[in-house]
């Protein structure tokens, strides 16, 4: 395994924190300078800043992220995090961002290279979302939806979308901004009322209750991982 993968996996840094960690030459393997063409096999000995790290198990963990809960790690203000809703250990980290507001699925990882290529936009992972909103949208509404929006950080990419009823709309993204979702329909004249997110990646929620969360399978993380190219 070449050190910086090494690295991400024991959830030091991301492959690309890794490099820069190696090239400033705070990382040893079996007490020489590590390189970045350098490969750990079994048994050797990492060390970062003079202390040993060592991959931990990844984790995989798909939640159903409840209203009220906020999508960090931690919160200054006291409120309940989706870090709260899983085991301590290992630990994970969310992979990127629902409001608090917002429902639905949320993936969450020890795996900082994998956590990584999910959030970036040029890996184009898929986001499909349940959204009510305000009025009833009409054909050319849609259409403006799924030709892409003007908004104030650019024009959105297309996206998918259908109408599942008078007022709810179901809208795939390949994109990530920030409050997005929300942004488009607001656009276009018709706030959000309520936003859930149903599906992450080819994942659904199935079986799992506001709160709840499952591990991924092992053939469900072996397909995550070919999405973005590991």
């Amino acid at each position: 395994m070449r050190l910086n993968r090494y690295l991400a996996r024991a959830g030091v840094a991301s492959r690309r924190g890794a490099d820069d960690l190696i090239r400033s030459g705070r990382v040893r393997v079996n007490g020489e300078r590590g390189e970045l063409h350098t490969i750990v096999d079994v048994g050797d000995t990492v060390e970062v800043d003079g202390r040993r790290v060592e991959p931990e198990q990844t984790a995989l963990l798909l939640l159903h992220k409840p209203r009220g809960v906020v999508t960090t790690v931690s919160d200054p203000q006291g409120r309940r995090t989706v870090v709260d809703l899983v085991p301590d250990e290992p630990h994970v980290v969310p992979v990127g961002r629902l409001d608090r507001g917002t429902t639905g699925a949320l993936l969450l990882t020890n795996d900082g290279e994998l956590a990584h290529r999910l959030a970036h936009p040029s890996f184009g992972v898929e986001k499909t979302y349940l959204v009510d909103v305000d009025g009833v949208p009409g054909d050319e509404v849609l259409r403006r939806l799924e030709e892409g929006v003007d908004l104030d950080d650019g024009r959105t990419a297309p996206a998918r979308v259908r109408r599942l009823g008078a007022s709810r709309l179901e809208l795939t993204l390949h994109e990530g901004r920030n409050r997005q979702v929300r942004r488009m329909c607001e656009a276009v004249g018709h706030p959000v009322r309520r936003l859930h997110r149903s599906g992450y990646a080819g994942l659904a929620l199935t079986g799992l209750a506001p709160g709840a969360w499952r591990a991924l399978t092992r053939d469900e993380a072996a397909a995550l991982r070919r999405r973005v190219g590991l």
